[in-house]
């Protein structure tokens, strides 16, 4: 009796196997298992243009995750760090990854098959079946084998129909989880959260329990759609359509433009559209406010409120980002009188800006530029959803006449410094987005 009950136990792990499907983590794929995105545009036509040049397409050949990957890795020796440094493949280039080319970063990424190199992509997405672990991509995918038998293809309808796959309702697709996986990033080893965004939005307003208002990642990033910015502070107007070309009408389409905040690498690729979207999405984001009361006693005080976003600002891999607070005080004839926060010559952020951001550390209290090494989080300033925060700027005292004082928030992608030292000076200059913008004159 104990030989057959063990039997039986084995028996029920291996259906359970079979059935939720194989890790990210094991390699176990052949990579004729995919389908190309190519072969699905033939049917989602509307889904894949729009899917084209995003961030989630180019997330393998986006060349400034290119270039400060293999930066990286340069001069790494501890093995704990390595492995950190070589780990970014999995979410960058996922159906690579699981077939086992690329299997780590310095890997040849040349020699990878062309369909990896499509990035995060439809067949990847829509063959995932759980999520076995909530950060560095811990999704399990069960998918076909091929054109020829493409198996199933799992989405948030529970009534869609195809004459080339087989069609399941899902509702981790309906879900931040499935975005979550990868948008939460902890490093391999030291386990330091390195990015935190599925966290930072599953404990915030945005995540409430009443489904009514309950705002997932998909609620804003898979409304947007041109003119529609769709943050929390904007309406977010179901997008009425077809999946696929020869599907009903819906009341509402997901879209697949995966826009953030970065618009320069999809125009680097010659999408000008997302580029525009992108700086919608940052100018819906946050607002600010002036209290100028006491100027003239040397003080300033400044509100920066997250009213879009539904998670911190900034968000993703923080130490990189760059958000930080422009401030100008000029007198009536425009000669300026004070200024924080306004590039250098180098097109680089000064020091003692306020910028909101994260700072590693190695674990001794020393800032790390490296996230490989990154044992600790030594600062984190960043703005909650739907929280406010306060700075207070020491100006000269006794300021006469009249006075006009301005702020922006600044957002851009990566610090001009780090790309002047990974790919030369000079050599790219991402663009600087004014998030919002307040005035006022005494």
């Amino acid at each position: 009796m104990k030989c057959r009950g063990r039997g039986l136990f084995l028996v029920f792990l291996l259906v359970l196997f079979f059935n939720s499907g194989l890790s990210a983590e094991t390699g176990e794929f052949e990579v004729d298992q995919f389908i190309s995105p190519d072969v699905c545009g033939d049917c989602h036509t509307d889904i894949y243009s729009q899917w084209e040049n995003s961030m989630h397409n180019l997330s393998h050949r986006d060349p400034v995750y290119e270039a400060v990957s293999a930066f990286l890795l340069k001069g790494l020796s501890d093995k704990d760090e390595i492995a950190e440094a070589e780990s970014c493949v999995k979410c960058h280039t996922p159906v690579g990854f699981v077939t086992g080319n690329p299997k780590k970063r310095s890997d040849d990424l040349n020699k990878v098959p062309d369909i990896a190199k499509q990035g995060i992509q439809c067949d990847y997405c829509h063959s995932a079946v759980s999520v076995e672990k909530m950060y560095n991509n811990g999704l399990q995918l069960s998918p076909g084998h091929g054109e020829d038998d493409p198996g199933i293809k799992r989405g948030p309808f529970d009534d869609s129909e195809s004459d080339f796959h087989d069609s399941e309702f899902s509702e981790l697709h309906t879900k931040a989880d499935i975005c979550g996986t990868c948008h939460d990033v902890k490093h391999v080893v030291f386990k330091t959260d390195l990015e935190t965004t599925y966290q930072e939005w599953k404990k915030g307003p945005y995540n409430s329990r009443n489904p009514k208002k309950r705002i997932t990642c998909q609620g804003c990033h898979m409304y947007q759609r041109p003119g529609v910015p769709a943050t929390g502070s904007t309406e977010r107007p179901a997008n009425p359509g077809y999946a696929s070309d020869d599907g009903p009408e819906r009341d509402h389409i997901f879209t697949h433009y995966f826009v953030g905040g970065n618009g320069f690498i999809p125009g680097n690729f010659k999408d000008k559209e997302k580029t525009i979207m992108a700086e919608q999405r940052l100018k819906n984001a946050a607002s600010i406010s002036i209290d100028s009361k006491k100027i003239r006693k040397g003080k300033l005080k400044i509100k920066v409120t997250n009213s879009g976003a539904g998670h911190y600002l900034p968000t993703g891999l923080t130490d990189f980002r760059q958000m930080w607070l422009e401030v100008t005080v000029k007198d009536g004839k425009g000669k300026e009188l004070y200024a924080s926060g306004k590039l250098d010559k180098n097109g680089y952020v000064p020091e003692d800006a306020v910028i909101y951001n994260t700072i590693f550390g190695d674990g001794k209290g020393n800032p790390v530029v490296n996230i490989s090494k990154a044992r600790e989080v030594i600062k984190d300033k960043r703005i909650k959803p739907l929280k406010t925060v306060k700075e207070t700027f020491k100006l000269p005292k006794g300021l006469k006449g009249d006075l006009i004082v301005k702020v922006r928030l600044l957002y851009r992608s990566a610090p001009q410094k780090l790309l002047d030292m990974v790919l030369g000076k000079g050599t790219i200059s991402f663009p600087v987005i004014t998030m919002t913008e307040a005035e006022t004159k005494i």
